[in-house]
């Protein structure tokens, strides 16, 4: 059976059928998602990997390729208008190393309680923690995939999702 075909090679489109996709791209309907990657962020995200501080490498070292348990960490992922420095889809669990930097930063807060309200848990920890008690912030990002912290922690600086994975909706992840 021959198809019939476009000057450009494809078959041509039926009449009167909308292309699947189209409603998304003409800005109808949802929301946009919080995973859905505007131009120039795959490219930020490769520039972030190649200028990770010491800490961000020896986290890495340790969360790359399931050594933690099991669970699958990936790095400087963009969510919405921000980037994760690390972050295991399993759990919705995003594990940030901060700089003396994030001190008492606002933009922190806000967003800290955006990744919150989109069905993300926030775990942060200090770049000396890291290099000095790997140990340590190992085992807590370990407790807290596993369930055994699971309230807000101002000493541990966890803050746990406000809105549950399930409530997040499907290829969120």
């Amino acid at each position: 059976m021959m198809i019939e075909r476009a000057q450009d090679g494809f078959p041509p489109l039926p009449t009167g059928e909308r292309v699947a996709g189209a409603k998304r791209r003409s800005g109808e309907g949802a929301p946009p998602h919080p995973t859905k990657r505007k131009a120039g962020v795959t490219e930020r995200a490769r520039e972030l990997r190649l200028d990770e501080t010491k800490a961000e490498y020896r986290l890495w070292g340790e969360l790359r390729g399931r050594h933690l348990n099991g669970y699958k960490f990936v790095r400087h992922v963009p969510l919405g208008p921000f980037f994760a420095d690390f972050l295991c889809r399993e759990k919705s669990l995003i594990v940030e190393i901060d700089g003396s930097q994030h001190a008492e930063s606002l933009t922190d807060e806000s967003r800290t309680a955006w990744l919150n309200s989109h069905g993300y848990s926030v775990l942060r920890f200090w770049n000396h923690e890291v290099l000095a008690e790997r140990r340590a912030v190992l085992d807590t990002i370990l407790a807290v995939l596993e369930g055994q912290i699971h309230s807000p922690s101002p000493g541990l600086r966890f803050a746990p999702a406000t809105l549950s994975p399930a409530g997040r909706g499907e290829g969120l992840r």
